[in-house]
This record gives structure tokens, sequence and C-alpha cells, in this order.
């Protein structure tokens, strides 16, 4: 039996195929999307997956302000941050953040389900998120796809 047909192939930055892709938003659970969004912009969900790699897509958002959150999460989740001043924590519940940047809300979310390391900030930036139903990347020909397929 030949055993070199059995080495382990791991991805690097030349050899990945990154692909955009785009998401609809529309009636969606925020925390379900997000957690979607992230395995897509991970590269989880292909086979030649590497975890110290940026294999992932690029994954654009669209209809943010179209989201949804379950029970009274609205008014009940916060957003805490600190100014660095002594007194100067600040915070604001979903549904002022959401009245301020719909965007942001589907930004948190995603990036607190990435890597807390510079990999989790590349990734990152993969992801564009718009409240409306454009967007600016028609000429990168993103494909399509319906999170309820995904698993």
């Amino acid at each position: 039996m030949d055993t070199l047909s059995y080495k382990t192939v791991s991805a690097n930055k030349a050899t990945v195929t990154k692909e955009w892709v785009h998401v609809d938003a529309e009636g969606q659970t925020l925390g379900r999307l997000a957690s979607k969004v992230a395995k897509l912009l991970r590269g989880k969900h292909k086979p030649n997956f590497t975890p110290h790699v940026d294999c992932g897509d690029n994954v654009i958002v669209t209809n943010a302000e179209k989201i949804n959150l379950t029970g009274k999460k609205w008014d009940s989740k916060e957003y805490i941050r600190h100014t660095g001043y002594p007194g100067g924590q600040k915070s604001l519940t979903a549904a002022e953040l959401f009245e301020k940047n719909p965007e942001r809300l589907i930004e948190k979310s995603v990036k607190g389900m990435l890597p807390k390391n510079k990999l989790g900030a590349d990734l990152f930036r993969n992801l564009k998120v718009y409240a409306g139903s454009e967007h600016d990347h028609t000429a990168q020909k993103p494909k399509t796809i319906n999170l309820n397929d995904l698993k």
C-alpha cells in the first residue's frame, strides 16, 4: 500500500482559494446568523481547513436592519465599553445600538465568535456588513447562499 497518498495536506496563503459570498440577513436571528457567518469567515466549511491559516471566504451581509432578536434581548442585552477614565464605563442596549448603527450589531456578534488573536483580526477584515440591500462589491461577483441550508 502506498503511504504517500495518506499525507495530510495543510493549506497555506498561496494554496487557499477565497471566494466572495453574499448573505441576506432579512428575518434571521442574530446569534444563529453570526455563528454561520463566523464559520464561513474561518473556512471551517471547507475540506482543506487549517486552523492557523486564513482559508475562509469574504462575506457580504446585507439587510442588517431586518435582523431579529428573540425574547426580551432588545431591552436586556447590553453592550458595555470603557473610556479608560475612572467611572468611564458606558453601556448601550441592543435597541439603542441598533438605532444608532444596525451594522455594528452584526459586526460585534461575529467578532465575538472569531479567535481573539491576529488571525481573528485578519478574518474580521473579510466581513462587510450593509444596512440596506445594496452593497459595493458587485465587481467581485459574490455567490449568494441561503444560511438555512448550511449546518
